[in-house]
């Protein structure tokens, strides 16, 4: 399964930069990848896996703004297109090792 992160966040005040870098810095130490800028997805074994890392989330989001989380199956994102631009090396790796 796919867990994604998408996020709007404010970045107005010194404050607001900090909690934001924070949120992505989180993100990535938890394994997530970034997808594009405010769109973060990692890579769960299953629904049990889903739901510690969405509580993993839920414990360092910033008090303020918008984070939404999403999770899709791997076939569900293997049916995602891209209209303008290419995938990313770390999505071709992942893919060409689903399919071994």
């Amino acid at each position: 399964m796919r867990l994604f992160v998408l996020f709007d966040l404010p970045t107005n005040t010194k404050k607001e930069r900090k909690y934001a870098a924070r949120f992505r810095k989180d993100l990535l130490n938890d394994g997530f990848t970034m997808l594009q800028y405010s769109v973060y997805c990692r890579i769960c074994k299953g629904q049990e896996s889903v739901d510690l890392h969405i509580q993993y989330v839920a414990q360092v989001v910033p008090p303020k703004g918008s984070v939404r989380l999403l999770s899709i199956t791997d076939m569900q994102y293997a049916r995602m297109r891209i209209l303008v631009g290419q995938k990313k090396l770390q999505e071709n790796i992942h893919q060409q090792l689903l399919l071994f």
